[in-house]
């Protein structure tokens, strides 16, 4: 097994995922969040969808993220997080809404599997219900103890400075923030993927799923689900769709696998989307540990709803 190997296959492949993912996705969102915002829009927004989400500890920045995780990608709720953190948004709000994130399924990974049987709005519903919970758990109970103070005064409209941005100037600051950020990200990204590719090198998925498989047996579990789980866990949602879409061809995993796993499988609570997530602002690891128990809540919901249903 070449380490160094690995190493750079890793850097490569997260280099990649920032370039021609994270930077593309961005830029483009955070351009649509800042021309709202420079609008007046996004204020609009965040004054009358806050009193109707708050008994769910949601703000309306954070209903912006929701919408933009389940129908654009799991890159697109950056932007939003991105502007919650520049505006101050409370500890306590934002351990919500990173619980509510990290329980929800991503459009990257639904929309791809929806040819392969997934039936995609029941998937929705159950994850947008699944956030929710994990959001209004990690406010009232998990995250009670959090200050609920805004850092910044985050209804205040923008700056009579930022309302005069041109076009093109809101086009360069949103490009300037996209590459901060993801190039931010890659840290963890690398660490992760360099994780995988050496327990797949050593033979530890293999082992893993032989040491896993009696277990399996007796609770009744395909171990099908085991390498699309480890895969999600270790290296994101594109590698397990990837994963999966092998399977799906070779007659190994069905469209009853795919639905009855995508309340467990699809969501952004794997060490790549932690990376991703946590890397966007110094306070956000500290937060993580309180948003933990609101996430494992949503992500059982939604695998009990799916195992169900399916």
């Amino acid at each position: 097994m070449n380490i160094i190997d690995i190493i750079m296959s890793a850097g490569k492949a997260s280099v990649d995922v920032a370039l021609y993912t994270l930077i593309p996705i961005m830029v483009v969102m955070l351009f649509i969040m800042k021309y709202l915002e420079v609008k007046g829009l996004l204020d609009f927004v965040v004054q009358h969808a806050t009193p109707l989400l708050k008994p769910f500890g949601i703000t309306g920045l954070a209903f912006f993220a929701m919408i933009q995780l389940n129908f654009v990608s799991f890159a697109a709720p950056l932007a939003a997080l991105a502007i919650m953190e520049k505006r101050g948004t409370s500890d306590r709000h934002m351990a919500a809404t990173l619980a509510m994130l990290f329980a929800m399924g991503q459009a990257s990974t639904f929309y791809p599997l929806i040819p392969a049987g997934l039936h995609w709005s029941t998937a929705l519903i159950v994850s947008i219900c699944g956030g929710v919970l994990a959001a209004a758990a990690t406010y009232h109970l998990f995250g009670r103890k959090l200050s609920d103070a805004a850092l910044l005064n985050e209804d205040e409209a923008v700056t009579h400075q930022e309302s005069k941005i041109g076009l093109i100037g809101i086009i360069n600051s949103a490009g300037s923030d996209a590459i901060r950020l993801a190039m931010g990200s890659l840290p963890m990204l690398i660490i992760s993927l360099s994780v995988v590719g050496i327990l797949k090198e050593a033979g530890g998925i293999e082992m893993l799923t032989r040491l896993l498989s009696p277990l399996l047996d007796k609770l009744h579990i395909s171990d099908v689900y085991i390498l699309p789980a480890l895969t999600k866990c270790l290296a994101g949602g594109t590698a397990y769709y990837g994963v999966v879409a092998g399977l799906v061809e070779k007659g190994l995993y069905s469209a009853h696998n795919i639905n009855a796993s995508a309340g467990l499988l699809i969501q952004t609570f794997d060490l790549p989307g932690i990376g991703i997530f946590l890397g966007l602002s110094s306070r956000f690891p500290r937060l993580f540990r309180f948003a933990v128990p609101g996430i494992l809540l949503g992500i059982a919901l939604r695998a009990t709803v799916h195992a169900i249903l399916f």
